[in-house]
């Protein structure tokens, strides 16, 4: 097909109306939900079928048709959008050629008042070549558009001649990063690296980002996890005729799933709601105010971040900690915690390892720190960093260490004391003998505990123990009572068990605590008192 051959055509088709509006879903990728569609030409070719824009709006801006197409494509579109629900939105390109038509807003406002759409759910998309072209013709454009209450929105943004003079200049609502890095980013860092400088500007200046041409749920996991907030592509939907659109809207959202590629398959934790700075702003206050000492370290292990409780802890300001690495800040420390360290740089994570730290000089104490090390991730399961958590828990150690000193004196008392303590609970089971019951029974204390401690007793003296240990229990009062028991020579010996209880908030008692003393000796004195009175 010649250059004449194909332009003819084209009038032709211009003339027997057929060019269509096609309708691509524009949706909100943290919910799923339909936000719009995206306006596309399509020429309907009796013969050929389908035919795509590539294959003709080029020839239609050099022969200046292009105008004409726009009518045509925003006219039927029109006519098709009264069945989208409010808020749904249109979104139509204009070529940079139609800027310097100076009826160009009056024919969308036009186009739009006759089919009854609200100007404000339209979206009019311009090129950055528009915009490059003539940037004078291009303000005086969206101001008038601005001013009929249409949106602005700028396409295929870091493909043209880029310039943030124009996100400055012009007042945009939203900003599209072109499909191409989108379709490259699980293959490319640079990609991805640049759609999360687009999608960054983007929000840092107010504006709504969509993407193009997603097309797989890894693009739009990424896209999710570095804050973009709208998109399509063949994942939510090809473009379609206009008698497909009642069918998309009734359909379900298309929520999916977000997650991170990464081993642990861990989910976003991060709020995409809030703006970069307003997400910044919130991490730091937590930052700042937690508290245990929180650091971030690169790729090569230096400071990125750090709070003052990590800055203390390591007995240097934060503005020192800064660029420098590790070994550099702690040379003494380093070689105890590098292990951990570089395995976290190889994805795993470390929860809670106690590391003990000398003291550093005359009047500083040993330290003890409870350190957790986490590998941070990109959006695609690549390291680029290791968060540092730590917690001195010096002092806690030192409570700890002075509670062991103090049970093993009280243990210590407690095996010298010439009587026996014992624990029992409400019911009347026996919870804790002192060892000296061991000793003296060669009952074991698993054989003790509940009621086993009365196998010691003499058989005569079980029915009445057993009997005032349950009067005691119903009455709360003092248990005073006389056995005997056998020791390990097989010899009986006087005891005498005496106790209290230990009431609760509520008046019932919760445990009882008492003694048992020998008591043989007394007992044999009384008797041959007893027998000498005789």
């Amino acid at each position: 097909m010649t250059a004449a051959v194909g332009i003819t055509q084209i009038r032709q088709a211009l003339d027997r109306q057929e060019f269509e509006p096609f309708f691509q879903p524009v949706v909100e990728l943290h919910t799923g939900r339909l936000a719009g569609f995206e306006v596309l030409a399509r020429w309907r070719h009796p013969q050929n079928g389908i035919v795509m824009p590539a294959n003709f709006i080029s020839l239609m801006e050099k022969h200046g048709l292009i105008g004409e197409l726009t009518q045509q494509i925003l006219r039927k579109a029109f006519l098709s959008a009264p069945v989208l629900p409010d808020p749904l939105a249109l979104a139509v390109n204009v070529s940079p050629t139609q800027l310097h038509d100076l009826s160009l807003v009056s024919q969308i406002r036009d186009a739009a008042e006759a089919a009854e759409i609200p100007l404000d759910r339209l979206i009019i998309e311009i090129t950055e070549s528009a915009l490059a072209d003539d940037l004078e013709q291009a303000m005086r454009f969206a101001r008038d558009l601005k001013a009929t209450g249409c949106k602005l929105a700028l396409d295929d943004f870091g493909t043209g001649y880029s310039s943030l003079r124009h996100l400055q200049s012009l007042p945009f609502d939203e900003l599209k990063v072109d499909g191409s890095f989108i379709q490259s980013m699980a293959g490319t860092r640079d990609s991805r690296k640049i759609v999360a400088a687009i999608v960054g500007l983007g929000n840092s200046l107010g504006l709504t980002t969509v993407a193009e041409c997603i097309e797989t749920e890894e693009n739009a996991d990424t896209l999710l996890c570095l804050g973009c907030e709208m998109g399509q592509g063949w994942l939510y939907g090809r473009p379609v005729s206009a008698d497909e659109i009642p069918r998309i809207v009734a359909a379900a959202p298309q929520k999916l799933s977000p997650k991170l590629s990464r081993p642990d398959d861990g989910g976003i934790v991060s709020c995409l709601e809030a703006l970069p700075v307003q997400r910044l702003a919130q991490l730091r206050a937590i930052y700042d105010g937690a508290p245990v000492g929180l650091c971030f370290l690169d790729r090569k292990l230096r400071y990125v971040s750090l709070n003052k409780q990590f800055a203390d802890i390591n007995g240097a300001p934060v503005e020192a900690h800064l660029g420098r690495t590790v070994r550099e800040m702690i040379p003494e420390f380093y070689p105890t915690i590098e292990q951990y360290l570089l395995r976290a740089m190889k994805g795993e994570a470390i929860p809670e390892v106690e590391v003990a730290r000398l003291s550093r000089g005359v009047g500083d104490i040993d330290r003890t720190s409870l350190v957790s090390y986490q590998p941070a991730w990109d959006e695609v399961g690549e390291v680029i960093g290791v968060s540092v958590a730590v917690v001195d828990i010096t002092k806690r150690k030192q409570a700890e260490e002075a509670l062991r000193e103090s049970e093993e004196h009280l243990r210590y008392m407690v095996e010298l004391n010439p009587e026996i303590p014992w624990v029992m609970d409400n019911e009347g089971n026996n919870l804790d003998v002192s060892s000296r019951w061991v000793e003296i029974t060669g009952l074991s204390k698993e054989r003790t505990r509940d009621l086993g401690w009365l196998e010691a007793l003499h058989p005569e003296d079980k029915e009445t123990t057993v009997t005032l240990i349950r009067e005691a229990l119903k009455t709360g009062k003092p248990i005073n009572l006389e056995y005997r028991i056998k020791t390990l020579d097989r010899g009986w010996r006087w005891m005498r068990s005496r106790g209290s209880p230990r009431f609760g908030p509520s008046g019932a008692i919760l445990r009882w605590y008492g003694s048992v003393e020998d008591i043989d000796d007394r007992k044999k004195m009384e008797k041959a008192l007893q027998r000498s009175s005789a």
